[in-house]
Order: C-alpha cells, then structure tokens, then sequence
C-alpha cells in the first residue's frame, strides 16, 4: 500500500534521524551511499519513512521548469520514487531515471506501472559508460547535499559528465556560507562549491539564492543551471 511510504511531519522527524544515524554509520564504515538502500528498505517494511519522499514532485523543481522551452532527452539523478521523474516526462522529454537503491527503483515502477520514465538501479559515482554527453537536460534535487568530502566532489564531476553538447545541468540544493557551520546531513552547497561545475567544463547560466518556505521553516537554497558547450 502506497500509506506506508507516505509521509507526516512527526514521521519525517523520524525518518531524518534514522537516515542521519544511517549515513553516519556507514560513513564510519568508508561505505558513502549504502545508507540510501538500507534507508528504502527499512521503509517499505514501514519502520521508517524516506523524510524526503514527499509522495508528489518537488515543488522546486516544479517552479524551476515551468514556461521554458523543453525537449530531448532527461535524467533525473537519485530519482527516489518516482514523482520528480513523471513530472519531466509529463513535459514531454524523454526521461531516464535511476537512484542507487535498488528498493527506491522497484518501488517507482510500481507505483507507475504505465510510465513512459525508464527506471534504472545504478550509481551516479559509477554510471554507465554509454550514459556520458547522453542527456540534454540533467536534473539533480537534493543528492549532492547528501554526500560528503571526496565523494561529493566526484559526484560533481558525474553530473558534469551526464550533459550533453549544448545541454543543461539544473542543481537544487540547500546552501550555506563558507563559514557556516555544515550542520548534520543533509550538509548544505556554499558558493564555491555550487559553483565549480566550471571545473568540469560546464558555464554558469545562472546562480539564485533563494529562501523557501518548508514545514520546519525558511530553508536557504540555491536553483542553479549551468550549461556544455555545443558539438564543434
């Protein structure tokens, strides 16, 4: 039943202190992404529930995408559940999404079992080869504030790596200043960071430093689209 994954305040409290004390194990074991799958099995047992599986697509996400002209092909990284993922296919690109967690995946398909979305189990640190310069749209919405250290920065490159010739990067993440405390995972972008996608050969379009209203409060984030450079 789609209830047990379904998501109340008090339940998200829950569910984010299990994940963090996941993610810190894990960590502590040089293990960076296997919480994600541990997390999303818990939560179809209905232990706990995924704290950001809201059930329907980011409203970000939504408002990020919404009037501009769209086509091709899509990859949604770290898809979760799906909802994110049926959102850009609703726009009429052709969409692949994939996540780390093999349960996430089973569940996505299950829960749209006549989608157009292709789901795929694989790992942004170790994506498929033919997956290189292969989307003109890349959308990431919130994984890279879930990793941490060299693993983070390697999932920079990853995302760089996805976008087609003359494609677009879209990144939403929470952010920080670069002398603010990071806090407990998630751990927020600073500048510098969201920033360096330049390293990777991609160009800043545009950087916003936005404040969204969540259900904890205001939530400082960035909505950045970055560019590659069109085929020679």
């Amino acid at each position: 039943m789609e209830s047990s994954w379904a998501t109340t305040n008090a339940a998200t409290d829950a569910g984010r202190w299990f994940a963090r004390r996941l993610a810190a194990e894990s960590l502590a074991r040089g293990d960076a992404t296997g919480w994600f799958e541990m997390l999303y099995a818990a939560a179809e047992q209905g232990v706990v529930t995924v704290p950001w599986a809201g059930l329907a697509p980011s409203p970000r996400l939504v408002s990020a995408l919404a009037g501009l002209p769209l086509g091709g092909r899509a990859v949604v990284v770290g898809c979760g559940l799906g909802d994110d993922a049926e959102h850009v296919a609703s726009l009429g690109l052709t969409t692949l999404a994939f996540d780390v967690s093999p349960t996430a995946i089973a569940e996505a398909r299950r829960r749209f079992p006549h989608s157009a979305v292709e789901y795929v189990a694989a790992d942004l640190l170790s994506p498929p080869r033919s997956w290189a310069g292969a989307f003109d749209l890349v959308i990431e919405v919130f994984t890279l504030q879930v990793l941490t250290g060299a693993t983070r920065r390697a999932a920079f490159a990853r995302l760089a790596q996805l976008v087609a010739p003359g494609g677009r990067l879209l990144v939403i993440a929470k952010a920080r200043d670069e002398d603010e405390w990071p806090g407990m995972m998630p751990w927020p972008l600073t500048r510098i960071e969201i920033e360096s996608f330049h390293k990777y050969g991609l160009t800043k379009e545009s950087i916003a430093d936005v404040i969204d209203d969540d259900d904890d409060g205001p939530v400082r984030r960035w909505r950045a689209w970055f560019a590659a450079p069109p085929a020679a």
